[in-house]
């Protein structure tokens, strides 16, 4: 696992064998960031769920000017916080099941929120339902949402704006309702 662009071009990243995660493959990444293109630069990132912190890395080593990473797993975060340490990144890294963190983050507002939670438990509508009613995303920002292919997510609280397949994963982009 490495990172795919920017600073950190090349840079391996950590990872354990550990069952809750499931690294995104790198070519599903460079795709996700070069969607997203010149949104990262200077943009606040949500990384929800982070597991080994690739993807806000990722977004940081792209120009992000700050990513917050979330994940409720001790190991996750220890792992996030190595693979921070190792590239001299200074970020905020909660430890915190996802509903807290977000309560804990409420006042603020970012450009890019990813969401890659464990497939089946159900984690999308709730996340998403406390974003929309802190308000948590930037009126231009936009949302990611990795999942498996066949799981549909029925988001009510934001536009689907654009989904794309990459083998048994699905990455589905949302950005706010239109009035």
């Amino acid at each position: 696992m490495r990172v795919t662009a920017g600073l950190y071009k090349g840079r391996l990243l950590k990872n354990m064998q550990y069952e809750h995660l499931r690294p995104t493959a790198d070519v599903v990444k460079q795709a996700l960031f070069n969607k997203l293109g010149d949104l990262v630069q200077d943009a606040k990132v949500l990384d929800l769920f982070c597991g080994t912190g690739a993807l806000g890395i990722e977004a940081i080593s792209r120009g992000a000017s700050e990513v917050v990473f979330v994940d409720s797993d001790y190991r996750s975060v220890t792992l996030t916080k190595e693979n921070l340490k190792n590239l001299d990144i200074k970020a905020q890294v909660i430890k915190a099941p996802f509903d807290k963190a977000l309560n804990a983050l409420k006042e603020q507002k970012f450009d890019i929120i990813i969401l890659d939670p464990p497939y089946q438990k159900g984690y999308y509508n709730p996340a998403l339902d406390l974003i929309e009613k802190y308000d948590m995303l930037s009126d231009d920002g936009i949302i990611v949402c990795e999942h498996e292919r066949k799981i549909k997510l029925d988001i009510k609280n934001f536009q689907l704006i654009d989904e794309k397949v990459y083998g048994i994963k699905q990455l589905s982009y949302y950005i706010k309702q239109k009035a």
